[in-house]
């Protein structure tokens, strides 16, 4: 029993925090042991049982009606002392609940009440039930018809007598009941139906004849190359909008086959690796691991900030690290990876170190996956865990380091409450524990650049690439002089009924590319294909046409619940929202003035694919973004075909341009550098230079060499100057300059107070409800504190809800804290359907 046991147990009361959106914790009366602070126990809510965690003694002081704990879920405390201290700390400062902190620290089956399970001791002796109060006897003889475990839940409404939990506890006590929670179960079906390529038909006029109109067919054949020759059938039919003829179809042309395939449950989703590759390091590697290793005996190291060129070796620099602080001196390791798609090749690198050692933790995991995972990181029987933002939380003993790679990347903010960034808490974990903290990246964040200049981060660079590669030459398609030559955007009008025929020809780069491929995009590529090297191609926007337009009256196609257009995805036939994912069928004519005169306008990586295949007929094409990649394994298996050489084209969106290492790919093509830049977000430029750089970085990483080449109608932009030099710094020196007048992070912290509701006069007024709040304290946070809005969001309108915001820039962090969490908890907000969300240190602004 701890000290803090002790006075609980005195005062028979706990302090417990419950996974709601309020921000105060609840005071329980618990009868027999006291659990230490982070147990998860079963309380009363309302007229429900909830599962919350034990914070601390409580205080009954003034509290009527004080209602009892239910039953105490585990006899060892899910959330470590290491963890809820730092659960506490981003709940102060991300002004959030720190129940929901805590639930999102935690696999989803422990929060949920519905998994608990009772049973008769088979053994049990009935002299134990002769002293049972009667509501106990009834429990008890409802057990006695039943055979086997049964849920509470159930049990509780057939016996129809509210809560039974004093009972079940009772019981439990007199050795007459066993009571446990279990995970999800695993999927219940064994096998998968696959429908697989038996061939492939590289000649385009034959493709033409043997598909004659049937399109479907034609579509569903396609689909299936760009997936690796294979799909689920299910995802056929339900995600992709096939119908079973038309995959009956195929089969009966002898051009698929339908087979039984088992369900893999390995959450690694390959086979074991290889032995670990031997490599020696750099004198520049040499140096950042003697750094880092001499800062393992310091009590409170300072954060690392790795900076490396693409190709450098940072992840040798992170074994060397990790095999020191798991192998020699007993502890363990986080390496966090910003992308899914990163996660097959970084765990697969560190198991051949670590071996069973390694565990993995990310959204694509089952419940039941995630869950046993997480038991193992609990005991101790994984060291070392690798996966994306959540995976910080890890329950690991002895934490010597943490690794946080690509660490300047967006997808390490959480988009719902808590609102944290993944980087950032990182580095807070590492001080609480005394672990070491590395940020890695060959294009840091403006704030850990920020943070080296004021020495509270120490740089460690590799500036070289391994062996003395040379970085890629990049070279710019300026996209103005060829759309002026071609008379206009290839393929802007009519896109759906020129997607279904050929225009390719017989002989590689005979298509047109038109201003979609320039040539010299086509003639690079072309050279590739005939020396048997691979290419990549990007461009950061998925779907088929950005948007569709009536030529008449200028309608364009507007989702219903959101201020965007919406997306043309051509094999599935429909318009997509990308936000809110409302979906809809293609129109025949405008909705507006009834005109057949539509537009498919702007440029999507399906429309890229179609493109491609029809100029490089012989290619092997695989494309990866969020239509192809929606399968479990799906990444894993797009990234071994290219591993092995089946793939010569690689094109996709954001998810192939960081972390990937593929000798093999000596040419990467930017097919428009432009898509982002312009956006309404203080972050544009930055994000522009880290993608090119980052995309860049994957050409050349083999003995053959590499090229790039940026396609831009923006040669002149100093995003795009920067990234052709590699030029880290000076891009950030001048984006620096670009933050100061306005002030943006990190010249000045920030936080977006967003305002949102149904009624867009609600939202509006909302809006002006919480700046005059904020106007009456801002004396109270200091000079230099500066309130800017409010105003319609970029995006105004989302998932139903318009929009508004304003920006609070400066003043003391702890001052901020005080005004935000009084904003929060007494919201002055009119009435109705009205919510507000407070954004500290956003990444973006839409």
């Amino acid at each position: 029993m701890t000290p803090g046991s002790k006075a609980l147990g005195s005062r028979q009361h706990v302090d417990v925090a419950l996974p709601l959106p309020l921000f105060r914790t609840f005071t329980y009366r618990i009868e027999g042991a006291v659990p230490p602070a982070g147990t998860r126990v079963l309380v009363p809510f309302r007229r429900k049982e909830r599962v919350g965690w034990v914070l601390g003694p409580g205080d009954p002081q003034g509290i009527k009606g004080i209602r009892s704990v239910l039953d105490v879920l585990e006899t060892r405390p899910s959330v470590p002392q290491d963890l809820l201290e730092l659960a506490h700390w981003m709940a102060h400062y991300y002004v959030a609940p720190v129940g929901l902190v805590l639930r999102s620290m935690l696999p989803s089956v422990l929060s949920d009440s519905s998994r608990d399970l009772v049973r008769l001791v088979p053994e049990a002796k009935r002299e134990a039930a002769a002293t049972l109060p009667g509501r106990a006897l009834t429990v008890l003889a409802a057990l006695r018809e039943r055979e086997g475990a049964i849920r509470v839940g159930p049990l509780r409404k057939g016996l129809d007598m509210g809560s039974i939990w004093p009972e079940i506890r009772r019981l439990r006590d007199a050795g007459l009941l066993e009571h446990w929670t279990e995970p999800p179960p695993l999927p219940s079906v064994q096998t998968r139906r696959v429908v697989h390529l038996r061939r492939r038909i590289p000649d385009l006029a034959l493709r033409d004849e043997l598909f004659g109109r049937a399109h479907r067919q034609r579509e569903c054949f396609e689909l299936l190359e760009s997936a690796g020759g294979s799909r689920q059938l299910n995802v056929l039919l339900q995600e992709d909008g096939f119908s079973r003829s038309v995959v009956g179809g195929l089969d009966e042309k002898g051009l698929v086959e339908l087979v039984d395939e088992e369900v893999m449950r390995d959450p690694f989703g390959g086979p074991p690796p290889g032995p670990p590759p031997r490599f020696d390091l750099t004198p520049a590697q040499d140096e950042a691991v003697k750094a880092l290793l001499g800062a393992l005996d310091e009590e409170h190291p300072a954060p690392f900030l790795l900076q490396g060129v693409t190709g450098s070796g940072k992840t040798q620099v992170y074994i060397r690290l990790l095999r020191q602080v798991v192998e020699d001196r007993g502890g363990s390791a986080i390496v966090l990876v910003p992308e899914i798609s990163l996660t097959p090749q970084t765990v697969s690198r560190f198991r051949a170190w670590f071996g069973d050692r390694v565990a993995v933790l990310h959204s694509a995991l089952s419940q039941g996956e995630r869950y046993d995972q997480w038991r193992q990181i609990r005991s101790g029987e994984k060291r070392v865990v690798v996966g994306a933002r959540s995976a910080l939380f890890a329950p690991l003993p002895r934490l010597g380091a943490i690794v946080v790679d690509e660490e300047h990347d967006s997808s390490y903010k959480q988009s719902e409450t808590p609102r944290y960034n993944a980087r950032d808490v990182a580095v807070v974990r590492a001080r609480m524990t005394g672990a070491i903290c590395v940020l890695g990246s060959a294009t840091p964040s403006l704030e850990s650049w920020r943070n080296v200049a004021r020495k509270k981060f120490r740089r460690l660079l590799l500036p070289e690439r391994v062996g003395g590669r040379p970085l890629p030459p990049v070279e710019i398609i300026d996209l103005r002089g060829f759309r002026e030559g071609a008379g206009g955007s290839s393929g802007e009008r009519d896109q759906p009924r020129a997607a279904q025929g050929s225009g390719g020809g017989g002989k590689e780069g005979s298509g047109r590319g038109g201003t979609i491929l320039t040539p010299p995009l086509v003639e690079a590529v072309s050279d590739r294909l005939r020396r048997g090297e691979q290419s990549i191609l990007l461009l950061n926007r998925r779907g088929y046409s950005s948007f569709i337009q009536c030529m008449a009256c200028g309608e364009v196609q507007e989702c219903p619940h959101c201020s965007v257009s919406l997306t043309f995805h051509r094999r599935r036939r429909k318009l997509l929202c990308h936000h809110c994912r409302h979906e809809q069928g293609v129109p025949e004519r405008c909705p507006g003035c009834g005109d057949h005169d539509l537009s498919y306008r702007g440029l999507g990586t399906e429309q890229v694919e179609r493109v491609v295949g029809e100029t490089f007929p012989r290619a092997r094409i695989a494309r990866m973004d969020v239509d192809t990649t929606s399968g479990k394994w799906s990444h894993t298996e797009i990234l071994d075909r290219v591993g092995r050489g089946e793939v010569d084209i690689l094109l996709g969106t954001q998810m192939i341009a960081k972390g990937l290492d593929f000798p093999g790919v000596t040419l990467v093509g930017v097919v428009n550098a432009d898509t982002g830049l312009h956006l309404p977000d203080f972050r544009a430029s930055e994000r522009t230079f880290q993608l090119l750089s980052q995309v860049a970085g994957r050409a050349g990483r083999g003995d053959r060499g590499g090229k790039v080449l940026i396609q831009t109608a923006l040669p002149g932009h100093y995003a795009v100057k920067a990234a052709i030099t590699h030029d880290y710094e000076g891009f950030a020196r001048r984006e620096m300059e670009e933050r100061r007048a306005p002030a943006y992070p990190p010249e000045v912290r920030l936080v977006n107070v967003v305002v949102s509701s149904p009624d867009p006069e609600l939202a509006a007024q909302g809006a002006e409800g919480a700046m005059a709040w904020l106007r009456a304290r801002l004396s109270s946070l200091g000079g230099g504190a500066e309130l800017v809005g409010p105003a319609p969001s970029p995006i105004e309108r989302l998932h139903g809800r318009w929009r508004w915001h304003l920006f609070l820039r400066g003043g003391g962090v702890g001052a901020v804290t005080r005004l935000l969490r009084g904003l929060l908890e007494d919201p002055p907000l009119p009435a109705g359907d009205v919510r507000l969300v407070v954004d500290r240190d956003p990444v973006a602004l839409l």
